[in-house]
């Protein structure tokens, strides 16, 4: 059971990164024909993070409320519903409706899966894990060029994906009471079971959350500031056309995933906090190779190092969480931490826009320097804070 178990939650992870990357892949697109500029996807991203902060912070009742399984049941449904909305969309306003809904059930589902497996399962597996959304994320883009390739309309590509959803969510309900048979078996320590659950403001008041928060917005606006920006700073850097950039660019993505695949047989040896310095000292590395000025062969090993010294410190702050906070407050830990995440990621690559139109693109490598020295010291400072390390 444990293992049937573990391989639903595996395609759960594969399933929640399938639609994160179709709305890029199928942009150029939707926006000829919708007459509306191409920066309008922008604000399709923000209310689809919007949703996704708000179900965050909501995780935690929810999970008292109906279980970890059946919220990922209903997490599920609700994105199959968002995406099959979007594949019979005829205007740009009805993008928008629908991705409230998309937004609000990822949100959730990432965080109680995420809460479940720290719960439940070993550091690797987390890695894996996240390593699978990352398989998800670059299969959806395909599943979209297929459906152009053959000569349908992007709407199919959405459809695909929201029919892939609907079986999830009928292997999901029918694992139901898998979840409940490993919550007895597992030895799962309660510190102190809670009926109700935490308000933001005790949330706030538990000694290390806010560091950890700031730590997890830290790492998204780094993993997403070099994602987004890794092409746009070799062509205007290096002058590189924009078709070779973006592959390179992507070679960010493919580290990541490699990486995650590689830190679970490590996570093996250490635990998550020497995996999260390790991934820290990684980027370093990774930056400094960025700085040197010996042309755009060294500065792509750079975005590829940095993307391999991301890959073990999503998934490690995660599985940490129940440690350093205790089991009965990681429902809701998890949640602010997700709801940071998000935050990072609409505020600081859109930041940094603003500032490579007016000072430079080049300061990429310093913009991640510096948040890399946050990340560290708040790293350093939820060991000195929280309950299992003092």
């Amino acid at each position: 059971m444990y293992s049937l178990l573990l391989a639903v939650i595996y395609i759960s992870f594969i399933s929640l990164g399938l639609p994160d990357s179709l709305l890029g892949a199928a942009w150029p697109t939707i926006y000829p024909e919708f007459g509306v500029p191409v920066s309008f996807a922008g604000v399709i991203f923000i209310v689809i993070c919007g949703g996704t902060v708000i179900s965050s912070l909501l995780s935690d009742r929810l999970t008292k409320w109906v279980g970890p399984g059946r919220v990922t049941v209903i997490s599920v449904m609700i994105t199959a519903i968002a995406l099959a909305g979007y594949s019979f969309s005829t205007s740009y306003w009805m993008l928008l409706v629908w991705a409230v809904p998309y937004g609000l059930g990822a949100g959730s589902v990432d965080a109680a899966l995420n809460n479940y497996v720290a719960l439940h399962y070993k550091s690797s597996h987390m890695s894996w894990l996240h390593c699978m959304w990352g398989v998800g994320a670059s299969v959806g883009p395909y599943i979209m060029s297929f459906a152009l390739s053959v000569g349908q309309h992007w709407s199919s590509g959405y459809r695909y994906i929201a029919i892939l959803q609907i079986i999830l969510v009928v292997i999901i309900f029918a694992s139901l009471p898998l979840w409940k048979c490993v919550n007895e078996r597992q030895d799962v320590k309660r510190d102190d079971e809670r009926k109700n659950a935490l308000t933001l403001k005790e949330i706030f008041s538990i000694p290390g959350a806010k560091q950890v928060m700031l730590m997890f917005f830290c790492y998204c606006a780094l993993e997403q500031s070099a994602g987004l920006w890794a092409s746009s700073y070799m062509v205007l850097k290096y002058g590189l056309s924009e078709e070779i950039a973006a592959s390179y660019g992507s070679m960010f993505f493919i580290g990541i995933t490699i990486g995650r695949a590689i830190s679970g047989f490590v996570a093996m040896k250490l635990d998550d906090h020497k995996m999260i310095k390790l991934g820290c000292y990684i980027i370093l590395i990774g930056v400094v190779f960025m700085f040197i000025p010996f042309g755009y062969q060294i500065s792509l090993i750079g975005i590829i190092i940095v993307g391999f010294g991301c890959a073990p410190i999503y998934p490690c702050i995660i599985h940490s969480t129940p440690k350093n906070f205790g089991s009965d407050k990681s429902q809701a830990l998890i949640g602010v931490q997700m709801a940071s995440a998000y935050l990072g990621n609409i505020i600081m690559p859109p930041l940094f826009g603003v500032i490579a139109n007016n000072i430079s693109v080049n300061l990429l490598p310093m913009y991640l320097l510096l948040i890399l020295i946050v990340m560290s010291e708040m790293h350093r400072e939820v060991l000195k804070r929280t309950v299992n390390n003092k």
